[in-house]
């Protein structure tokens, strides 16, 4: 008797170490009321369909917009076992801006800062506790320009001769989707890559009086490990 009361004694200690390691995995789950934070790397890479800059300059002037590479973090919250609200900051992004056109060959005419925190809603396929969990995301840019700052080329192209050529962005709010996953690497860890795309259109302003409309249309790639409190 006394050694089938150990026996079961210990099935209960065993059942009941099981509980508490199910509700800590549970717990620590992409479930509703965590907080997810990343860090990480994103490359964003402008898809530039450039109108002309307007007279008086050469007929068919356009310009192109390089990539660029920064830090990247977030903050997302689950209300829901698959909904969130995601919060993606970093530092301003700078872009060379080129020749492109009739001006296509000519080099750097300048560069401009933009620094575009997004906000998401986004919904988590799949249970809490999946090793992988694709999303998707619906949200709003805001790309705020700053620093621009003109060329000695663009001066040459608008103002022959005459002091340095600048120019300034419109600000704009626009349209971003975006498609990601995360994988598990433990209770609290993860792995995250996401591609976001983001529907932009502005205008430049230059200090000569002509203007210029831009679609910068920009593709952003990152990859982050992300923790979840």
């Amino acid at each position: 008797m006394k050694e089938r009361n150990n026996t079961i004694g210990k099935t209960l200690q065993l059942l009941a170490l099981a509980a508490a390691m199910t509700a800590a995995s549970a717990a620590s789950a992409q479930s509703a009321g965590s907080w997810l934070g990343t860090l990480g790397i994103n490359k964003i890479t402008p898809k530039v369909d450039s109108g002309d800059v307007s007279a008086p300059a050469l007929p068919h002037t356009k310009a192109d917009v390089e990539a660029d590479t920064k830090p990247r973090f977030t903050v997302a919250y689950m209300y829901t076992d698959n909904f969130s609200t995601e919060l993606d900051l970093g530092l301003p992004y700078k872009h060379d801006l080129i020749g492109a056109g009739a001006i296509e060959g000519s080099g750097k005419v300048g560069s401009s800062e933009v620094l575009p925190p997004t906000i998401f809603a986004q919904y988590r396929f799949l249970p809490p506790a999946s090793t992988v969990r694709p999303y998707v995301g619906l949200g709003l840019t805001y790309a705020y320009f700053q620093k621009e700052r003109g060329s000695a080329q663009l001066t040459a192209l608008l103002n022959t001769g005459g002091p340095g050529s600048s120019f300034k962005l419109d600000n704009k709010v626009a349209p971003s989707v975006q498609l990601g996953g995360t994988v598990r690497i433990n209770q609290r860890w993860f792995a995250d890559a996401t591609v976001i795309k983001t529907f932009l259109k502005t205008k430049v302003h230059f200090s000569t009086g002509q203007v210029q409309d831009v679609r910068l249309d920009p593709l952003a790639v990152s990859v982050s490990v992300g923790y979840q409190f």
